[in-house]
């Protein structure tokens, strides 16, 4: 088990990884998981494996990579053939990781996002700063960003950019998309970013690029990433054991809004609505801090890796106490549901 200062401290570098992803917070992230000889550890997000490979090296510990996107099974083989029985891999949504798994863990590290693999590669769509196809689909199923795009109602992809993207000028963007498709199909990456800039402009050297937030919207909404990340921190609640350790690496407001509402209560911090109402029964807290704040990149690792820059790092111990109830509400408000809308589960677009 690990405390906060224990996640702060400068740990030794864990071994250096050739695979196409860059790790954010892969020492903070080893640390905070503190692997002992004999336990498990579930890697909700492989990706290319940094994590688990930090893991399997700091400890005789056994590591259960999850990962929905197909691309990521060729770095699980050969982790596997690296570490043998102690690397186990399951394809799936680490949201279902209590279904997945077959006993308890010691341990469940999340990092959210978009991958560097997938951003690199331009056939994936994820980024405006490769033209290639408008997919932007983690699992490579379902709707895509070509399809919801150009059949979209302009309030859902007004809606979608707002709450997913924070876009202020939303709806102004979701117009000019519309109007782009009534004269050709937008079809490539580098049509979205025309439609994007023609209202906020060119992109300005040492400035965000004008599509980031849009792109951001898309992504989240099209994987379900929130509704994904709500359903995991669940997950990890049920299946940790007391003691177990939770790190999760988050990379935009939302997402660490997120973790941050699901720890207060379940941490006993959430507090009273007001001082003026009675005192109420609350349940005994699920989890212990493991350190007070978020964790952030030194600026080591930010200019090495300039990914790194917004990624924050927060830890909870489990405790033996039961897990809270289900709930809804760490969603943003109004937001649109992929469920309710696709064409696969029976809805519209």
């Amino acid at each position: 088990m690990t405390d906060g200062g224990d996640v702060n401290r400068q740990q030794q570098s864990v071994p250096p990884t050739s695979a196409p992803h860059v790790p954010v917070l892969l020492n903070e992230v080893a640390a905070a998981l503190a692997p002992q000889a004999g336990e498990v550890m579930v890697d909700g997000t492989f990706g290319a494996g940094g994590y688990s490979r930090a893991i399997l090296e700091a400890a005789d510990c056994a590591v259960i990579a999850i990962d929905r996107d197909p691309d990521t099974k060729r770095h699980a083989d050969a982790l596997a053939t690296q570490y043998g029985p102690r690397f186990s891999y399951i394809s799936g949504c680490f949201g279902d990781m209590q279904d997945l798994l077959s006993a308890p863990v010691n341990g469940v590290t999340l990092d959210l996002g978009v991958s560097s693999m997938q951003l690199d590669e331009a056939a994936r769509g994820f980024s405006f700063m490769r033209d290639g196809p408008l997919d932007m689909r983690m699992s490579r199923d379902g709707l895509s960003a070509a399809d919801l795009l150009n059949e979209a109602a302009p309030e859902l992809l007004s809606d979608i950019i707002a709450v997913y993207g924070e876009e202020r000028r939303a709806r102004a963007i979701a117009k000019a998309i519309v109007a782009r498709r009534q004269d050709k199909t937008l079809a490539r990456t580098g049509d979205l970013v025309d439609a994007v800039c023609s209202v906020l402009g060119a992109p300005r050297f040492g400035k965000a690029h004008p599509a980031t937030r849009t792109f951001q919207a898309l992504r989240i909404y099209l994987n379900d990433e929130l509704g994904e990340l709500m359903r995991g921190l669940q997950a990890a609640e049920q299946v940790l054991k007391p003691g177990g350790r939770l790190a999760v690496v988050t990379f935009h407001s939302l997402e660490d809004r997120m973790v941050k509402q699901f720890l207060q209560p379940r941490t006993g911090r959430d507090g009273r609505p007001s001082r003026h109402m009675p005192e109420i029964a609350r349940p005994e807290p699920s989890f212990a801090d493991a350190a007070k704040r978020s964790v952030k990149a030194c600026a080591e690792e930010v200019e090495a890796n300039p990914r790194a820059r917004s990624a924050r790092l927060r830890v909870a111990l489990r405790t033996a106490a039961p897990a809270f109830s289900v709930e809804a509400d760490l969603l943003p408000k109004r937001a649109p549901s992929l469920a309710a809308r696709s064409p696969q589960r029976g809805g519209r677009v």
